[in-house]
C-alpha cells in the first residue's frame, strides 16, 4: 500500500513538466543563443512576453531557471527562448554550449504578467526600453503589436555594450525595414567602437525622459510602456516616467535579477537575519493543508520543498510569481515583491520563495 501511494504521488509530481524537443539552435552573438522548440501536441499556448521555466538535474539535484520567450505566438511557428552566458552560470553555460537539435528539455508551462492583450482596433504607442538580454521578451511583444494592431506603432530604446553585442540585430533591422512608419529602433551603446554615430554611454534617466516626453505629447495614441534589463537601466526608465507623471497602470517591468532577494538569501544562510523566529506555517496545496516548520534561514517555499511538498516555483527571487499564494491569516516579510502588482499585494498575495513568517498564525493558500 505504501509503495503504491508513493508511486502515485511521484507520478502526479512529474506530470507538471512539459517535454519540448529542440528544433534549432541559433547563435545570436558570441555569448547568446536562441533555442527554438518543436511545437508539442497540443500547441504550446503562451502570451508574448511570458517565460518558460527550464527544469534540469545537476549533480542529482533538480534545478530550475526561467528564460523569456523571444517569439510571438501570432507570428512565429515555433516557440523559442534566448540564453545569454553569465560567468559561472549553471544553466546558461550548459544551454548555450551543450544543447543541440533533437535534444528534449523539460519545462513548466508558460508564466508571466509581462504582456498585454492585443486588438485590431487599438491605436497605441508601445514604448519599449530594453538592456542587454532584456530584449528577449520585447521581441515577442513588438512582433505581436505590429501584426495584431495595424494602427499602433512601436519605439524600441535598446541599450547594448557594443555593436557585436546587439542581440537580434538582423531581425530588428528587417522588421524596421518592413515597418518604416510603425517601428523605430534606437540603439544606445555603452562601449561603442570608433565611428558609432548613435547614442552612446550609460543609458541614463535624461535620455529616456526626452524620448518618452515626445511619446507623451502625442494625443492620438494611447501609450503603453515595457521595461526590461539590468536594474540600473530599469530604475532610470521608471524614474523618467514618474517625472512625466505616467500612470503606473500602463508601465510594465520585468526583472531577471533581484539584488534585494539575493542579499536576503545570503544573510539568511549566514544567520544574519534578525527578528525572525522558527514558526509553523499552514500551507494549503491542492486543497490539502500541511504544517510546515520554517526556520529563520529558510523561506516558506524552501521549507515546503524540504518536506517534499510539490509547491510551484521557478525563479526563487520574488520576480516570476510562479510561487504566488494568498495569505489567509498572519503576517510575513517578503525579501522582494517586484513580481507583484500593488493590487495583488493589497489583495493579500505573497511570493512564497521570498516570504518568511512574522507571526504564529500564518496560513497560505497556493492557488
Amino acid at each position: 500500500m505504501f509503495n503504491l501511494f508513493k508511486k502515485k504521488k511521484e507520478e502526479v509530481k512529474t506530470s507538471q513538466f512539459l517535454p519540448l524537443k529542440v528544433r534549432e539552435v541559433v547563435r545570436e552573438t558570441a555569448d547568446t543563443v536562441s533555442l527554438y522548440f518543436e511545437q508539442p501536441e497540443p500547441y504550446l499556448d503562451y502570451k508574448p512576453g511570458q517565460f518558460l521555466t527550464i527544469v534540469m538535474e545537476f549533480d542529482g539535484k533538480e534545478q530550475r531557471r526561467s528564460y523569456s520567450l523571444c517569439t510571438s505566438p501570432f507570428v512565429d511557428p515555433f516557440p523559442g527562448i534566448s540564453v545569454k552566458r553569465v560567468p559561472g552560470g549553471l544553466f546558461s553555460n550548459f544551454l548555450a554550449g551543450k544543447i543541440f537539435p533533437g535534444k528534449t528539455i523539460n519545462v513548466l508551462r508558460p508564466l508571466g504578467n509581462f504582456t498585454t492583450e492585443f486588438h485590431s482596433k487599438n491605436k497605441r504607442h508601445f514604448f519599449l526600453v530594453a538592456g542587454g538580454s532584456g530584449i528577449t521578451p520585447m521581441m515577442g511583444i513588438l512582433k505581436s503589436a505590429l501584426i495584431n494592431e495595424p494602427e499602433s506603432k512601436v519605439t524600441l530604446l535598446y541599450s547594448s555594450r557594443n555593436q557585436d553585442q546587439i542581440i537580434f540585430k538582423k531581425t530588428l533591422e528587417e522588421l524596421e525595414s518592413k515597418n518604416p512608419d510603425r517601428l523605430k529602433v534606437i540603439h544606445n551603446l555603452s562601449q561603442p567602437s570608433a565611428g558609432w554615430m548613435g547614442l552612446k554611454g550609460r543609458l541614463v534617466k535624461e535620455t529616456v525622459l526626452v524620448l518618452a516626453a515626445k511619446a507623451e505629447d502625442e494625443t492620438d495614441f494611447e501609450k503603453v510602456y515595457f521595461i526590461c534589463g539590468p536594474e540600473g537601466i530599469m530604475d532610470s526608465a521608471v524614474s523618467a516616467l514618474e517625472s512625466l507623471n505616467v500612470s503606473k497602470d500602463i508601465v510594465h517591468r520585468e526583472s531577471f535579477y533581484s539584488a534585494a532577494a539575493d542579499k536576503a538569501h545570503e544573510a539568511a544562510s549566514k544567520g544574519k537575519i534578525t527578528g525572525i523566529l522558527t514558526r509553523d506555517v499552514k500551507v494549503i496545496l491542492e486543497g490539502e493543508e500541511h504544517l510546515v516548520t520554517v526556520s529563520p534561514d529558510k523561506t516558506i517555499l524552501e521549507s515546503g520543498l524540504a518536506m517534499d511538498l510539490s509547491m510551484p516555483y521557478s525563479c526563487q527571487s520574488g520576480l516570476c510569481t510562479a510561487c504566488r499564494g494568498k495569505l489567509l491569516s498572519g503576517q510575513v516579510k517578503m525579501d522582494e515583491d517586484a513580481g507583484l502588482s500593488e493590487k495583488e499585494i493589497a489583495a493579500g498575495y505573497i511570493l512564497c520563495c521570498v516570504s518568511r513568517p512574522l507571526t504564529d498564525d500564518v496560513k497560505v493558500n497556493i492557488e
